[in-house]
């Protein structure tokens, strides 16, 4: 069985996505991980390699085949990334596609805590990357993140614990693929 769990920065999706692999006994794969072994092996640091991946279409192209190849290759993953779930269902790979959300307010404060900086800061940062990744998805995939019926199950964390939301996502797994 595969999970894919989607969704913005700050919606909790990396807590959720540990929880669940860790309960179910799963390998966990961070599209981020992937996305930073890139870098890796272009010689170049993360900051860069994020600024160079906006201008380069094919570093965005490349992480998702990755991604891809990565779950056709293994059962009993959860896969965690901002479009993992719509990515898996274009290319045919059974999985349960989840969407993580939280109120913009919520997913601020949250990355602001975790990096240590200024709410308004993360808020105005957050803002373009999210701008930026929604018109590269639809460019790229025709995707909109936002579309709820790309998803089996969407969760809005905001006022959940991650292990709230972990129980639900494994509830629907095991609901959906009871033997």
């Amino acid at each position: 069985m595969r999970i894919a769990i989607s969704g913005p920065p700050g919606s909790g999706k990396t807590t959720v996505g540990e929880i669940v692999a860790s309960r179910m006994g799963f390998e966990l794969v961070l599209v981020g991980q992937l996305f930073r072994q890139m870098a890796v092996e272009r010689k170049m640091d993360l900051a860069a390699f994020s600024s160079f991946a906006e201008e380069d279409e094919t570093i965005d192209r490349e992480l998702d085949d990755r991604m891809v190849a990565v779950a056709k290759s293994k059962d009993d993953i959860v896969i965690e990334g901002r479009l993992t779930g719509a990515l898996l269902k274009r290319n045919g790979i059974e999985a349960l596609a989840v969407h993580v959300d939280a109120s913009e307010e919520v997913r601020s404060l949250r990355i602001a805590k975790r990096e240590k900086k200024p709410v308004d800061v993360v808020l105005r940062n957050m803002r373009r990357r999210e701008r930026s990744e929604r018109k590269r998805y639809f460019a790229y995939y025709g995707i909109d993140p936002s579309n709820r019926t790309i998803y089996d199950l969407w969760i809005d964390s905001s006022s959940k614990s991650p292990e709230d939301v972990a129980n639900a996502i494994i509830a629907e797994a095991e609901r959906r693929y009871a033997d």
